[in-house]
């Protein structure tokens, strides 16, 4: 079916939270239409094994385990959670209300330092809305605000529980062109200087930290923040960069000349098409803003829809995110978009994506792109057993996630708004709230 188309101090680098929930189940899933999320083609009449919070087994002729639970899918497609890759999900409630957005802090004396981890809040109502709509991690970003660099972001699953980060000081996160050019004092030669001159911090700390002069609050680059680049500069951890200019992206690619171990994955990437084949020679994975066409500003003037596709056609790793595209909250959009790639193949002209790939870039490619596909996104053994059964083909408007599982750990997926349709719908008389009496 073609889908309309939508235009519209010192920190330890990441380490891998490995626990298992206690409430792990032992589930095969029968009679699937599985996907794989590698891009590989679904298989009909297949079989996902989950134990102990992994996946141990997924495919055809594969055998249900004695002693498990065994759930018939009965054909329904079964799948990877979708890993949403990039939001701000779990550190903003209500954008206008500063006392519940902790996305930014403009007034620290620290900004590479500052780690997102410890305010991530499970109880914030986007995670539960997004887990109904099959999402089962996501990569969360913190915002800039006074500095070209953020601070550090995290991985986080989206399970029912308290225990959601699964990756602390994931990535750092860095703005640069137009937003980059503006906190660094006006110019995108000002926000390169601070690129540079912080990395050299970060090198310099490296070789001495005991050396490394904290000048207090008037110093550029100080010690926690330097702190907090060296597993970047070193390439322990990767640099999310929002940038969407081709000759940005360009400059940016040009530091690897002088910091090759840096991990550079590029967020945004309007006009990364121009440059397809110079981010695919330099190994640098893609979290693209699926269908910006028309150009929101100077920056994107060469946008177009087919951006996504022209890139994975040129063999770069893409993966979806929405930067600046209510993305606290609705991370689920990331499911419409893939549909709308895959319809963008019927449109003469166009390129697109098909649906092996386009699912793919909301699942495995989306992982693969952040460094964690040997641990997330795709049902491959050993994986994390994040598992979702559909209604229909999940990139259709009108399916829905029948189960979703989370570490092997069936969830919930009720939502506040489901609660409210149904006080709601037929109201009766001394049945509401004492509140809504007047």
């Amino acid at each position: 079916m073609i889908r309309w188309l939508i235009g519209t101090a010192a920190l330890a680098p990441a380490t891998l939270v490995l626990a298992t929930p206690c409430a792990a189940q032992s589930v095969a899933i029968t009679n699937a239409k599985l996907v794989v999320g590698d891009g590989s083609a679904p298989v009909d009449g297949a079989t996902v094994v989950i134990q102990g919070g992994k996946v141990v087994a997924a495919g055809k002729g594969v055998a249900a385990p004695a002693g498990v639970e065994v759930i018939d899918a009965g054909g329904r497609y079964v799948t990877p959670g979708i890993v949403a890759g990039f939001t701000r999900m779990g550190i903003v409630e209500v954008d206008g209300v500063d006392e519940t957005n902790d996305a930014a802090a403009g007034n620290s004396p620290f900004h590479a330092a500052i780690d997102v981890a410890p305010a991530i809040n499970p109880k914030t109502s986007a995670i539960a809305l997004n887990r109904a709509e099959g999402i089962t991690r996501a990569v969360v970003a913190p915002a800039t605000r006074g500095s070209i660099f953020a601070g550090q972001g995290a991985i986080i699953d989206l399970g029912a529980d308290e225990n959601s980060v699964t990756v602390p000081r994931a990535f750092q996160f860095l703005e640069y062109g137009e937003t980059g050019a503006q906190v660094a004092g006006g110019s995108r030669p000002a926000a390169m200087v601070a690129l540079r001159d912080a990395l050299k911090a970060a090198r310099a700390y490296a070789k001495a930290p005991g050396a490394y002069l904290d000048q207090g609050r008037d110093v550029l680059v100080n010690r926690a923040d330097a702190a907090a680049l060296e597993p970047v500069v070193n390439g322990r951890v990767p640099l999310l960069v929002h940038v969407e200019r081709a000759s940005d992206m360009r400059a940016l690619i040009a530091l690897k000349a002088d910091y090759p171990a840096l991990r550079l994955v590029f967020v945004g990437a309007s006009e990364g098409w121009v440059v397809a084949r110079e981010l695919a020679a330099a190994k640098i994975p893609v979290l693209a803003s699926a269908l910006n066409d028309l150009p929101e500003s100077f920056e994107m003037l060469a946008a177009t829809q087919s951006n996504v596709g022209r890139m994975k056609a040129a063999g770069v790793q893409v993966g979806l995110g929405i930067i600046n595209d209510n993305d606290a909250r609705q991370a689920r959009y990331e499911k419409q978009y893939a549909g709308n790639l895959v319809a963008l193949t019927k449109v003469p002209g166009a390129s697109g994506l098909s649906w092996d790939a386009a699912f793919a870039s909301i699942t495995g490619g989306a992982a693969e792109a952040i460094g964690l596909g040997g641990e997330l996104g795709t049902l491959k053994p050993g994986r994390r057993g994040d598992v979702v059964i559909w209604s229909g083909d999940p990139l259709e408007l009108d399916s829905a996630a029948e189960s979703v599982f989370i570490d092997g750990v069936k969830q919930p997926l009720g939502t506040r708004q489901a609660e409210l349709l149904k006080r709601y719908r037929q109201p009766q008389e001394g049945a509401l709230p004492k509140a809504y009496e007047r």
